[in-house]
């Protein structure tokens, strides 16, 4: 079977599961609606207003995974990933079709996500806030941020097999143990896929990497995720 065919059964299923629409209005939702709030409470003199717009990206990312985790998740129950395998034998076609059908719907509501954050944050702001040229690039860096997420859970949800053990893994991770490393370590913590990514949505950089160079990390983490998802997948039995 041709990798076209593959992809439409693989969009197919995402589009018939009502839960990740769910997590994709989420990612949406809570980036612009705390991105709002900090607005908001941000002070007219903020040294990165930038930042201020997207600060909701700390939330909306987790939705951002908890839609690549489930879009995965959900081949491990009931025997579906061996009734997929038997219509698509080759693995790795499969997989790659299941992380572009993942790639393609993340991407349209990161950017769609990143370009309303900026309009409300702008309106939010006023005056204070950033200039349309690196408001661009933040919106653009969210959107890209946020797809490199739900693949890096995608990856590692092949490779956990369960929806549940991924999250536990990923999501204390972002919320705590990234926080805790970051007051710890100086810039080694720059490296880690959450900050590297983020760095495009401030307005200057002190660290070592850079808005595109800072992606190109999360991207590396990400590639070696979704590898080590295939590997996985072709080594062991379903």
């Amino acid at each position: 079977m041709s990798f076209a065919p593959v992809l439409h059964a693989e969009w197919i299923k995402i589009r018939t599961l009502r839960s990740l629409w769910g997590a994709l209005a989420a990612i949406l939702v809570a980036t612009a609606a705390f991105s709002a709030l900090a607005a908001a409470d941000a002070d007219t003199g903020d040294p990165d207003p930038l930042f201020s717009v997207f600060f909701g990206i700390s939330f909306g990312q987790v939705a951002a995974i908890a839609f690549g985790t489930t879009a995965v998740s959900s081949e491990f129950r009931g025997g579906a990933l061996r009734l997929t395998l038997s219509a698509v034998p080759d693995r790795w076609r499969w997989f790659a079709a299941k992380a572009t059908a993942i790639a393609l719907p993340a991407l349209a509501v990161g950017l769609s996500t990143g370009f309303v954050t900026l309009l409300v944050g702008r309106a939010v702001l006023g005056a204070a806030a950033p200039g349309w040229a690196e408001g661009v690039r933040g919106a653009v860096g969210c959107g890209l941020h946020l797809t490199l997420m739900a693949l890096l859970a995608a990856g590692l949800a092949t490779v956990l097999r369960s929806g549940v053990a991924t999250l536990s893994v990923l999501i204390p991770f972002l919320l705590i143990v990234s926080f805790v490393v970051g007051d710890v370590s100086g810039g080694v913590a720059d490296f880690l896929p959450d900050r590297a990514g983020q760095v495009a949505l401030h307005s200057g950089w002190d660290g070592t990497l850079g808005p595109w160079s800072g992606l190109a990390v999360t991207a590396l983490w990400t590639a070696a995720a979704l590898l080590a998802g295939g590997w996985s997948l072709g080594r062991r039995d379903v």
